[in-house]
Parts: C-alpha cells; structure tokens; sequence
C-alpha cells in the first residue's frame, strides 16, 4: 500500500510544465469561445455564424495540440533517446515514440 502512495505523491515534469500558465490561458479563452456558441445556438443566430465560430475553436484546438506535441517530442521523446543511448535499452524511447505516433494519429482523424 505504501508503494501505491508514494507514486501518486511522485511530481514528473511533462514538456509542456514551463509553458502551463499560457497553455491555460488559451484553454480558458477556448472556453469561452465554446459557451459564446452555446449562446449562439440559445440565441438562434444564423447557422454559418455558428459554424464560423465552431471552425476557430477547432483551428484553436488543433493550435494547442500542435503545442503539446511539440512539447511532447522536444521533452518526453528526447529524454527517453538520451537515456537509452545512456542505458543501450532501446524500450523506453520505441514506447515514447509509439505514444506520440498514436496520439498524432487521433489528433488527425
């Protein structure tokens, strides 16, 4: 049981921690974007308004996805490369690399 604890209680930095305050604060904007078409469709405004609207909050979706891949990458991936150069275990990088080609792929469907 104390195992179970202390790796909940473990910190890790994620690539994206030195950018969380901006990374925020475009979600929050998001957010706001997102009740602003709810209001939109409440409101009964013109289809190809809300549409307008729905097609940013993608474009703003797909920005903060590109961000946290590219954190992801330059972070998580290359930290896995050094330490199996370091280790000669090639594991830890393939897993990170497979994590990052799936999430891309999600992200493009």
């Amino acid at each position: 049981m104390e195992n179970i604890a202390a790796a909940v209680d473990t910190h890790v930095d994620h690539g994206y921690t030195a950018n969380k305050n901006a990374l925020l604060k475009r979600l929050s904007r998001i957010e706001g974007q997102v009740r602003g078409v709810s209001k939109m469709v409440d409101e009964e405004k013109y289809c190809i308004d809300i549409l307008t609207q729905i097609s940013a909050i993608n474009a703003a979706l797909h920005k903060v996805s590109l961000g946290l891949v590219e954190d992801h990458v330059a972070h998580c991936v290359v930290n896995a490369a050094t330490q199996s150069i370091e280790t000669g275990d090639r594991s830890h990088m393939d897993e990170k690399v497979a994590e990052v080609t799936t999430a891309i792929g999600r992200l493009l469907r």
